[in-house]
């Protein structure tokens, strides 16, 4: 919360030909981290990428592996993006039974010295993360019904991550608040000012002429939304 911030661009809008490319791009520009959307076509209505990719990024990834698992199933695949290289693992807690799967999720990540995090649908209540909100590393917040990129920014998602912030205070932690969804050069400062310190962006970085720059460009409003509060 109120950490420097940091772009981390979603790949799911990268030139898959010319992927390792593409990942020295963004980590030229000051990227804090590759953010890798897994979706398993049932809980989101798209198929995307997998293990294998995983695996190939974090031969040639110089800064963090944020992988972000849109997946029905997360308990049994877990241990899969776990050897395969993530450095912080998103789950979301729609796709969990309970509490108990929730922190047992939770455990395995900090086992194998993996950074934990649990995402949140728009529709999903911040109250769902009480019971484990001590125990993680990241929150974040889909400012879009996750699934597909290019969508257009919910607006209210600011609110949402001030109350991530207030629950976090009020349990004595300060876990990274992630935004995911519609965020750009004309949506960051309003989550930025509201706590959010990690920003995936796809389109606003990757379809942009000059994706460096536009990257660049998103950070510095960033960083401007959160000296304006001080």
């Amino acid at each position: 919360m109120f950490q420097e911030p940091k772009i981390a661009p979603s790949i799911l809008s990268a030139d898959f030909m010319n992927l390792e490319s593409q990942i020295k791009l963004i980590e030229d520009a000051g990227a804090g981290y590759v953010h890798v959307d897994v979706m398993d076509g049932h809980f989101v209505p798209n198929l995307t990428i997998g293990v294998p990719v995983v695996k190939g990024l974090k031969k040639i990834a110089r800064i963090p592996l944020d992988v972000h698992l849109m997946i029905s199933n997360p308990l049994v695949q877990l241990p899969w993006y776990l050897g395969a290289g993530a450095d912080m693992i998103t789950m979301h807690v729609e796709a969990f039974d309970s509490v108990e799967d929730m922190q047992s999720a939770i455990n395995q990540c900090h086992e194998a010295g993996v950074k934990a995090a649990l995402s949140l649908k728009p529709k999903t209540p911040v109250s769902v993360l009480e019971p484990v909100i001590k125990d993680l590393d990241m929150v974040l917040i889909m400012s879009v019904e996750p699934g597909f990129s290019g969508q257009s920014y919910i607006e209210g998602s600011d609110l949402k991550v001030a109350q991530v912030v207030d629950m976090a205070k009020a349990a004595g932690v300060a876990p990274l608040i992630e935004v995911d969804g519609g965020i750009g050069l004309k949506t960051i400062a309003g989550v930025a000012k509201a706590g959010a310190d990690v920003f995936v962006c796809g389109n606003a970085v990757y379809a942009q002429e000059d994706p460096a720059q536009a990257l660049k460009d998103i950070e510095e409003v960033a960083r401007q939304a959160q000296a304006d509060l001080r």
